[in-house]
């Protein structure tokens, strides 16, 4: 039976309920979906949704170097957004964080998601051995 081995960054928001913020099987991180919390207030960023966006980023971004990888090294993204309006802005500020080869992803439109915030993203890292 594969351990599991459980990630943490305080440079990430702590858990809001019960899951850890990634967990890691063998070379592969699960990453739990990140909302746009600063993680020193707890608190949303703004109600700007590329400002929400770019905090998303950053906090998967702390995950992933607590696991010992970078942003890099993501194979999978689900994003979560409040208005599917927001797609193209979603994708701009992606960018901004991510070259090609870009991770494989899926965009979704959803009615809510914690704490009112537009959007929310979860990933799969892979990292070599």
């Amino acid at each position: 039976m594969m351990a599991k081995q459980v990630i943490f960054s305080e440079n990430a928001p702590a858990a809001i309920g019960p899951y850890s913020q990634a967990i890691r099987a063998g070379n592969t991180v699960y990453l739990s979906g990140q909302i746009p919390l600063v993680p020193a207030t707890m608190e949303v960023i703004s109600d700007d949704v590329a400002e929400q966006t770019t905090q998303v980023f950053q906090n998967l971004q702390a995950v992933c170097e607590a696991a010992g990888g970078s942003l890099k090294d993501i194979v999978k993204l689900n994003i979560y957004m409040t208005d599917l309006g927001n797609f193209a802005l979603v994708n701009e500020v992606m960018t901004k964080f991510f070259v090609e080869p870009y991770p494989a992803r899926a965009a979704l439109g959803v009615r809510a998601l914690p704490k009112g915030v537009a959007v929310e993203i979860e990933g799969v890292m892979v990292l070599e051995d």
